[in-house]
């Protein structure tokens, strides 16, 4: 009995407390319509043509930032490189034989200075050809999903994409806001998302983006707000409802 009391009296000392305090909780607006949509969408594709040797990923697929995705034919440039470095690896060779030669005098200042420019265009031309096969490879430029794969191995592949990547984390959450509501969101502010199909979930985001521009044939403007998603748990594409602290 006296632990019940001690909780109740404890109760109101902390009710009172926070209203001498004047303490205020977020209080939301009406709520609007929105829309979540991927962060980004990437068509990923090869800065040089080629034939495709392996696709390393399947639609659905998540990708780490700097994963192999594809890979071209590539053994003409493999063959390039080792050329390149046997050129180096003899030249290198060569410096080493001549270097007690000219310590004795044996070859000219021009000579040992016509094989170190060599050796040195020669390493030029093994880091060129070592690029040249890099570019043969795609990897992914962000954190994200594979939506679509557009080609198959054995194919032909120019400018157009392999890949279709798009990172949902964080989330856009889209708002179509009305003239009337102009002024009463603010970049920072705090914004709960419900999107549909979640038995009423709700998840916190943040204001981005708030377009200085009104549309005056809609009279809307949009609001842009990101919404943290690391577990990949909300879907983009989704419809749903926001609401803005007042």
């Amino acid at each position: 009995m006296f632990r019940v009391v001690t909780f109740f009296i404890l109760g109101i000392f902390l009710v009172n407390h926070a209203i001498g305090e004047n303490l205020e909780l977020p209080v939301y607006d009406e709520a609007l319509d929105c829309l979540l949509e991927p962060n980004e969408e990437i068509q990923l594709s090869s800065q040089i043509p080629g034939i495709i040797d392996k696709i390393q990923v399947e639609r659905g697929d998540r990708v780490k930032r700097g994963q192999i995705v594809t890979v071209l034919k590539s053994g003409v440039e493999r063959a390039a490189v080792a050329l390149a470095q046997a050129k180096v690896d003899f030249g290198k060779r060569k410096l080493v034989r001549n270097k007690d030669l000219y310590r004795q005098e044996l070859i000219s200042v021009h000579e040992k200075d016509e094989m170190e420019t060599e050796h040195r265009i020669t390493q030029l031309e093994l880091k060129e050809v070592k690029e040249k096969l890099k570019l043969r490879t795609l990897r992914s430029p962000i954190n994200g999903i594979v939506t679509e794969r557009h080609h198959s191995v054995g194919e032909f592949v120019g400018e157009d994409p392999v890949l279709t990547l798009v990172s949902i984390d964080p989330l856009n959450v889209e708002i179509i806001v009305p003239v009337s509501r102009i002024g009463s969101i603010r970049k920072g502010m705090k914004a709960i998302v419900e999107p549909e199909s979640f038995s009423g979930k709700k998840f916190t985001g943040t204001v981005d983006i708030v377009d200085q521009v009104i549309d005056a044939a809609s009279g809307t403007y949009t609001v842009r707000v990101k919404l943290p998603n690391p577990k990949h748990q909300i879907t983009a594409g989704l419809k749903c409802q926001i609401h803005f602290e007042k």
